[in-house]
């Protein structure tokens, strides 16, 4: 079951610059503008026949998991050592709505806009996109293949060396990425709660360059749900049995302690909801 600390409240790259939303109350915001993109001048970015966007997360190992004194964590947290034998290459973005049309030919999203990310999607809708992108034309002959990444491979990813409740510190207010921000975390501040997702590309990039792994949507992964092992870890893949799918780093329905890096829930994988997106990896020769 998917909670959040508490109940939940164009084709190119990551897109364009957003346009003013309207927040539940009937006011305008301005949105969160999709900033810079340093990624692309810092680090080997490879483009997809439909402009998606992915970077080499390199090997490694982590602790994944939290501290015990980290404020909010929950039991199944605990903290342990995985290591990631081999590169993968994780999507800049969320799938945004063009790019799924565009595989799929139709778009199920709640709030509909090219460059927002996709959402009312379960976990086999997200298994069916990647089967269907990579059996594109130009996906086939490029030998590229797409998947869910595992959970151990998108905290690694999430962190980008980091060992804090999130990847650009140890608050969030909502200005760091899209979450209610009317119950911050680490800080007394108040911020903003936009009750709707925002552009794919919005906010700032981690240290790898990945975009909005904290808030906006949750995002599937392909492992069942279950206890972290006793001890270190190579290579997980998640448990053999059980029926709920891992869902991680939180959405803009969510408070902010439920957007943490070492948050982990799940959800049956049939569910559909308009706080559920897509991130992928893609499978490639180095």
């Amino acid at each position: 079951m998917v909670l959040c600390g508490m109940a939940c409240m164009g084709l190119a790259g990551c897109g364009n610059k957003p346009a003013s939303q309207e927040n539940g109350s009937g006011k305008k915001t301005d949105p969160p503008q999709e900033v810079a993109r340093p990624v692309q001048e810092t680090l080997k970015v490879v483009r997809n026949s439909l402009g998606m966007e992915f970077v080499r997360i390199p090997a490694g190992t982590f602790q994944m998991g939290s501290p015990d004194d980290e404020a909010d964590r929950n039991a199944n947290e605990t903290r342990h050592e995985v290591t990631l034998t081999h590169d993968f290459l994780m999507g800049v973005c969320e799938v945004n709505q063009a790019q799924y049309e565009k595989v799929m030919g139709d778009n199920p999203s709640f709030f509909q806009g090219a460059n927002l990310p996709v959402e009312q999607v379960s976990f086999e809708d997200a298994e069916k996109f990647c089967i269907r992108l990579s059996s594109l034309p130009e996906e086939k002959a490029s030998k590229r293949r797409y998947r869910l990444p595992t959970e151990a491979e998108w905290e690694y990813a999430c962190r980008a060396g980091t060992t804090t409740p999130f990847n650009f510190g140890s608050t969030l207010d909502g200005t760091q990425a899209d979450t209610n921000g009317t119950s911050p975390y680490g800080t007394e501040k108040k911020g903003p709660n936009l009750e709707k997702t925002s552009p794919v590309g919005s906010y700032q990039p981690n240290a790898w360059g990945l975009y909005n792994m904290h808030g906006n949507v949750w995002e599937w992964c392909a492992d069942r749900m279950g206890d972290y092992p006793d001890g270190p870890a190579t290579d997980p893949q998640g448990h053999v049995n059980g029926v709920a799918r891992v869902l991680r780093g939180g959405s803009w329905r969510c408070l902010p302690k439920g957007s943490r890096a070492a948050f982990r829930s799940s959800e049956v994988p049939d569910l559909r909801s308009k706080s559920f997106g897509i991130r992928v990896v893609l499978t490639q020769s180095f």
